[in-house]
């Protein structure tokens, strides 16, 4: 008798050209994600890149410019860790009043091992000048960028505290393989605790600045504008909001009485999480979530509830995360013109038969 092939998840695609891809979220089975699945985010083609005749430049206020093959960094002290990266766009789709942009639902978030060389390593190796105030990383991907008609790469700057962070790294590896190309292979910026928008990928060159970087990225984009008709009081994107996603059930499933395991993962861009709660009756109570694994590096925490549905109906299954800083999800997210940071507390609708 043959064997029946077994079924698999795929990334969910909302763009081609530039490749914009969810991970299927809801039907991840363990806390790394395998490369095929981590979701994808571009904004421009992907590059042309020769890994032979690649350099990574360090210039700009220093000292002392630097330039290093890949073989130079691998011969550099390195670090590894977990790490979760967010689009800031994740869950974008769930705004009320709707926001333009890419509808993401709740996979634009993906984690795994990242390794390479702490930045700081490389902006000591220059010599960076008293004075300096940001890191701007360009990749190489760039292209005519709509609402500007102008031809940009993509590029980004740290203020220079968060450059010298010992666990900001210029990456080789994921889940200890060469990073794949479209995530960013041979270099990309991993920046901890920040929305992915700061991980720079396919990384050209790192310029120190004794300015403010302005560029179209930093300045129009991955900024937070509260009010529709105006830009006003407008602030940076950077750390990652305490959140949380239920991963099973799935969103309108029938289940039958008896005891089903509600499953999540939650995260968040400061401290750590201390708690998942979960409510059955739209947030009136809340109950205590069991937390699988303490959290490794920066990644995310995996929770569960074992859930005994024992009379017939219809259910709102919630769950909120709090963080060690006492942030706790919202029953309303901080609505934005961009749609970014999506944050409050997940929610998904069953029916018990």
């Amino acid at each position: 008798m043959r064997k029946k092939p077994a079924s698999k998840p795929y990334l969910r695609t909302y763009r081609l050209q530039p490749e914009n891809q969810e991970t299927p979220i809801h039907f991840l089975q363990a806390d790394t994600v395998n490369h095929p699945l981590f979701y994808r985010r571009n904004h421009f083609s992907y590059p042309s890149l020769s890994y032979s005749n690649y350099w990574l430049s360090i210039n700009g206020f220093v000292a002392k410019p630097v330039l290093l093959s890949i073989q130079d960094l691998l011969q550099l002290p390195s670090k590894k860790g977990q790490v979760v990266l967010e689009c800031a766009g994740n869950k974008r789709s769930l705004f009320h009043p709707k926001v333009f942009g890419e509808q993401w639902e709740k996979g634009a978030i993906s984690q795994g091992v990242w390794k390479g060389v702490p930045l700081r390593i490389l902006l000591e190796a220059a010599g960076v000048k008293k004075g300096a105030k940001e890191v701007v990383v360009e990749g190489y991907d760039y292209e005519k960028k709509t609402d500007l008609d102008e031809v940009h790469t993509y590029t980004r700057s740290l203020p220079i505290e968060k450059a010298f962070h010992p666990d900001t790294i210029i990456a080789y590896e994921y889940n200890h393989q060469p990073i794949p190309f479209k995530h960013g292979y041979p270099l990309r910026l991993i920046v901890p605790q920040w929305y992915a928008m700061a991980s720079v990928k396919w990384i050209k060159q790192i310029t120190v600045i004794d300015d403010h970087y302005a560029g179209p990225f930093q300045s129009v984009d991955y900024m937070y504008y509260p009010h529709k008709e105006t830009n006003k009081v407008a602030f940076p994107v950077t750390h990652i909001n305490v959140n949380s996603t239920i991963q099973k059930p799935l969103n309108m499933d029938i289940l039958n009485t008896g005891t089903h395991v509600v499953r999540g993962i939650a995260w968040t861009g400061k401290g750590v999480i201390t708690k998942v709660e979960i409510s059955f009756d739209r947030g009136q109570t809340w109950l205590m979530a069991q937390k699988e694994l303490a959290r490794t590096g920066y990644g995310w925490v995996s929770w569960l509830y074992e859930w005994k549905a024992e009379k017939k109906g219809e259910y709102t299954i919630m769950s909120r995360a709090v963080d060690s800083y006492g942030r706790i999800q919202p029953a309303a997210p901080f609505w934005n013109r961009k749609g970014y940071g999506y944050n409050a507390i997940d929610q998904i609708e069953v029916k018990v038969e």
